[in-house]
């Protein structure tokens, strides 16, 4: 390998890295603006729930997510995958945890309806 080849495998992990970080960086600070999940069975809304309180929740008698520290993660399912429960948590806005095989999604939205502007006029 010569001198050349280094430099082009470099180059291309140093973008490769660029492409990880940055929407993680901005997702994190776009974040801020998280604080409801909701949770949705077979695309109907089961609930809507507080990100800053800790609770446990029971989806039908398929699933059990926690909500802990900002932080939301499937803790049981019934599923024989277990996908949503490796899955781990999310805490970011348009974050989501589905469970395909019971169709449940657990999504981070943003603020609360009552906190959101819907127009601005001047």
């Amino acid at each position: 390998m010569k001198k050349r080849d280094f430099l082009l495998i470099g180059a291309v992990l140093a973008l490769a890295l660029l492409c990880w970080v940055v929407p993680r960086a901005a997702g994190i600070f776009a974040g801020k603006d998280a604080s409801r999940v909701r949770v949705t069975v077979g695309g109907e809304e089961y609930g809507t729930y507080r990100l800053s309180e800790d609770q446990t929740i029971e989806i039908q008698d398929t699933n059990v997510c926690e909500i802990k520290d900002g932080e939301v993660n499937m803790i049981q399912a019934d599923c024989p995958d277990q996908l949503c429960i490796h899955q781990g948590p999310i805490r970011i806005q348009g974050e989501t945890i589905v469970c395909l095989p019971n169709r449940v999604v657990v999504e981070i939205t943003g603020k609360d309806k009552e906190e959101q502007l819907d127009g601005v006029v001047q």
